[in-house]
């Protein structure tokens, strides 16, 4: 329960869930994209609880942050790039909500809080209730993520939305910087 209460807190709000939630208003294949970014999340909290420490030794925090940050701001510019090339329905649409969402969280949380509190959790509880608590966090936050992202796709403009995205996803890869 400790895990699992305190990722989720630690999530709300978190750039993560803001990543998610922006992917899912470009997609409307939401199980797809949730499939991925679980599975992203399976890997990454598994990894965490399996290797703790060792992986932070070995691969400087500040270099995780700098790649993960250079790639959400290439993710950005793209997605302003592309937003006014078609304006066919549907133009906005990922091509791979599941690949999208799968490497866009691999990124995310390479050294991110929840990753890191997972494995101090696992060294104070047992390994296997750790996972599972951390992936209910996980996978709650994320669900409420995508069906918030749903509600905003059927309201709001695709090209706001794309415009929203792409300067949201400029400013996420900028906070890594700081």
């Amino acid at each position: 329960m400790i895990p699992f209460l305190l990722v989720g807190l630690a999530e709300l709000g978190d750039k993560t869930q803001l990543a998610v939630l922006i992917l899912s208003t470009k997609t409307k294949k939401y199980t797809s994209l949730l499939s991925g970014i679980m599975l992203a999340f399976f890997l990454t909290t598994g990894i965490a609880i399996l290797l703790g420490n060792y992986i932070a030794q070995k691969i400087p925090v500040d270099y995780v942050r700098i790649g993960a940050g250079s790639l959400f701001i290439l993710f950005g510019l793209l997605t302003l790039y592309k937003r006014g090339q078609t304006e066919e329905e549907g133009s906005n649409e990922l091509k791979g909500p599941f690949l999208s969402g799968f490497w866009l969280i691999i990124i995310a949380e390479m050294g991110d809080k929840t990753q890191l509190a997972a494995a101090l959790f696992a060294t104070q509880y047992n390994p296997y209730m750790v996972f599972v608590g951390v992936i209910l966090a996980l996978f709650t936050m994320s669900v409420m993520a995508v069906y918030l992202g749903k509600i905003i796709m059927e309201r709001v403009d695709k090209n706001i939305i794309s415009t929203i995205a792409g300067i949201m996803f400029i400013l996420i890869g900028a906070s890594f910087f700081l």
